[in-house]
């Protein structure tokens, strides 16, 4: 029997964790459960990088989990990440088949890798009122007050981080819930792109989105009625293109400031990951296209001989 309940692969946005985990899962008759905070949503598709096209390999379709699951504007969180996590596990375990996680949302995936014990935590209208004309720079410095701050999109908008404060004075106030997350043991690997080749390939990236059509799914979501503060609270693409569409950026200073902020976030996933090491999780960190092959020496010697 394997010592292993699932096979994670992590790395930084642009290292190709997607074409490895439909590789992976081709092989071994797997499925994949996405770890990325915001692909749950509907309609958000380029921005978020889902590459749909990417889970057809050898003529089929490789199922995934946690994609399109959610509305835009919808509230989806850790909490309810770790739920439909546990949902999409047992579903593909009652089928026979592997589980594989993918993604890149370090917390989301800590959570299910060192068995976080979360409980939902209600809106807070008292606070919020309190909180409501404070700026971020208030905001940033009252939220360290509660703990350190190792996840900066926390503190990304006012939104964000007011919600980061909520959270925090429910834990101060309630005592978090003892129905403990299961246990799982995972073999995790991490993709290792030099910094050189991780900033040409978002570069690349970046451009190519923007020419298949980026800036207008940012506006069909507004025009649907997703607000901009909604968008913006999204970070990166969403956020810079709003500020664009709204006529706050032009298009060049878009690009440029976009660009600069995804690889701020590349270098910032890597410094979780690299906390994540510290903090007793074990990641095998191999270059890019040779992950498929580490993985199944390592975890599916039998198979991997047989190829």
């Amino acid at each position: 029997m394997k010592p292993f309940d699932f096979i994670t692969i992590l790395g930084p946005t642009a290292c190709g964790k997607t074409n490895c985990a439909v590789k992976l899962a081709d092989a071994i008759s797997g499925e994949i459960i996405s770890a990325d905070s915001r692909q749950v949503y509907r309609r958000m598709d380029i921005g978020t990088g889902k590459d749909l096209a990417d889970y057809t390999i050898n003529g089929h379709n490789i199922p995934y989990h946690l994609i399109d699951i959610a509305e835009p504007g919808e509230k989806y969180n850790i909490f309810r990440f770790q739920q439909d996590f546990l949902s999409a596990f047992e579903l593909i375990k009652r089928k026979g088949k592997e589980v594989i996680v993918c993604g890149g949302s370090g917390l989301y995936l800590e959570s299910i890798l060192r068995n976080y014990r979360l409980q939902a935590v209600p809106v807070n209208p008292d606070l919020r009122a309190q909180l409501a004309n404070k700026s971020l720079a208030e905001l940033t410095l009252l939220l360290s007050s509660y703990k350190r701050l190792h996840n900066t999109t926390d503190t990304d908008t006012a939104q964000r981080a007011i919600r980061a404060i909520e959270i925090e004075e429910y834990y101060r106030q309630n005592p978090r819930d003892e129905r403990p997350f299961p246990s799982f043991n995972s073999f995790v690997v991490g993709l290792d792109v030099d910094r050189e080749t991780r900033r040409e390939r978002i570069t690349k990236r970046l451009h190519e989105r923007l020419n298949n059509g980026m800036v207008e799914e940012v506006r069909r979501l507004i025009d649907s009625g997703v607000p901009t503060d909604t968008l913006i609270s999204y970070g990166l693409e969403y956020k810079y293109l709003s500020l664009y569409i709204l006529g706050v950026l032009t298009y060049d200073d878009m690009v440029r400031l976009l660009e600069i902020a995804i690889h701020q976030f590349a270098k910032r996933q890597m410094t979780w990951f690299r906390g994540m090491e510290r903090r007793g999780i074990e990641i095998h960190w191999v270059k890019p296209g040779e992950e498929f092959e580490h993985i199944m020496s390592s975890v599916y010697p039998n198979l991997s001989s047989t190829n």
